[in-house]
């Protein structure tokens, strides 16, 4: 039977344990060889039950783990919303504003 450890990204306690066995010791090696905390949620999920493992096993949780933005920039407005309502100072109409790329176009 599988026990999850990170449900976005289907981690298994089996797996954090294989990271402890490989000679990771510090909660973000174990992050970046297992990928749990790397889904949807960032770790607001999984970070909790992660690090007391990694505690529990004689590892290094003082510091925190690097998380990563969104691969594509997004404005803020875009998630917030506001892009929907139409309101003055929201974000880039269509055909304004940044391309993906990060230039003007």
């Amino acid at each position: 039977m599988k026990t999850l450890v990170c449900r976005c990204e289907d981690v298994t306690l089996h797996e954090l344990e294989a990271a402890f066995e490989r000679g990771y010791r510090d909660i973000e090696s174990v992050k970046r060889y297992t990928g749990f905390g790397t889904g949807w949620c960032q770790g607001k999920w999984c970070l909790a039950l992660c690090a007391r493992l990694v505690h529990e096993r004689g590892g290094d949780v003082d510091k925190p783990i690097t998380p990563r933005p969104p691969y594509h920039p997004v404005s803020l407005s875009v998630l917030a919303g506001l892009d929907d309502l139409d309101l003055p100072g929201g974000g880039p109409r269509e055909g304004e504003g940044y391309g993906p790329t990060g230039s003007k176009g």
